[in-house]
């Protein structure tokens, strides 16, 4: 029986870094977010944010008051009113 010792043994160097599929596999999720930290940047320069009016709230109060006086929202009026007695309640339209 032939016993071996550390110098018969032979040169076994480990391969480089970048031979092993587990690195590659940890680094995959890094290198993802920052393409995609590209790709919205690249977005948001080519898209820019559209313009709005210097008076966009008031529309918005303009457009809500319309659909409550079209009655556009029946729930509405009938939650508030579903309290309310039938002699107190107001005339259907």
């Amino acid at each position: 029986m032939a016993s071996t010792t550390l110098s018969q043994q032979p040169d076994s160097s480990p391969p480089p870094w970048w031979k092993f599929g587990y690195v590659w596999l940890i680094l995959a999720g890094p290198i993802v977010v920052i393409f995609a930290g590209f790709y919205t940047l690249w977005l948001a320069i080519k898209t820019p944010d559209p313009v709005i009016s210097a008076d966009y709230y008031r529309q918005g109060i303009e457009i809500n008051k319309t659909l409550v006086d079209k009655t556009l929202l029946p729930a509405l009026n009938g939650r508030n009113h579903a309290a309310t007695p039938p002699v107190d309640q107001p005339a259907p339209r």
